[in-house]
C-alpha cells in the first residue's frame, strides 16, 4: 500500500494512510488478534454475526415493502401461520 507525500504535507499523508488501512480492515483484524480466541468462541461469534446480518437484511426488506423470505407456509400455500 502506498501513500504519496506531496511537499512537506506529512500529516495529510498519515491521515490518508490511516483511512486506507481502516477501509482495508487492518485495525479490526489487529483488535481481533490481540488476544487468543478459542475455536468454539470464534464459531459462536461467527454465528451471532450471521444472525445479525440476516436480521438486518430482513428489516431492510420489510422497510422496502418486500415480503420477507423464508418462514413457515401452511400446506395450503396461503401463507397463514400456525398458532
Amino acid at each position: 500500500m502506498e501513500v504519496a507525500v506531496h511537499g512537506r504535507d506529512l500529516e495529510k499523508a498519515l491521515r490518508t494512510l490511516k483511512k486506507k488501512l481502516q477501509l482495508d480492515g487492518l485495525f479490526g483484524e489487529m483488535k481481533k488478534r490481540r488476544h487468543y480466541e478459542k475455536p468454539s468462541v470464534k464459531k459462536k461469534k461467527k454465528q451471532l454475526e450471521a444472525q445479525k446480518r440476516r436480521r438486518k437484511s430482513l428489516l431492510r426488506s420489510r422497510a422496502n415493502g418486500a415480503r420477507p423470505s423464508g418462514g413457515f407456509r401452511s400446506p395450503s400455500g396461503s401463507g397463514e401461520q400456525r398458532t
